[in-house]
């Protein structure tokens, strides 16, 4: 069984048990968040797609960590002109533990 979930601007394929990162959210290490939006659903039996996202089918996961990944450096030249610019940047991100995804059928 697995899902694939929209979290900050990007779509993730999900599986109980999985460990990933996303973009940064609210919340403590240890804290429970619902990712709601799920474009889709496998089960053993059938695929949900949403149009475009599924009511009835929600992810859970446990937050693991709150931290900021490795320095990207950004470095500009332009060629024979002298100019040069370096910059580096450290973007946040939340370490999440996915528990369950839960689907409840709709008749």
């Amino acid at each position: 069984m697995y899902a694939v979930v929209q979290q900050g601007g990007k779509q993730y394929r999900v599986t109980e048990g999985d460990t990933l990162r996303i973009e940064k959210t609210e919340g403590a290490p240890g804290d429970e968040i619902i990712l709601d939006k799920v474009l889709l659903f496998q089960d053993s039996e059938q695929v949900r797609v949403g149009k475009p996202f599924l009511d009835d089918v929600r992810v859970r996961a446990e937050i693991l960590a709150q931290r900021r990944a490795k320095k990207i450096i950004i470095f500009k030249f332009r060629r024979r002109k002298g100019y040069r610019k370096k910059n580096g940047h450290r973007q946040h991100y939340t370490g999440i533990r996915i528990t369950a995804i839960e689907s409840v059928q709709m008749v």
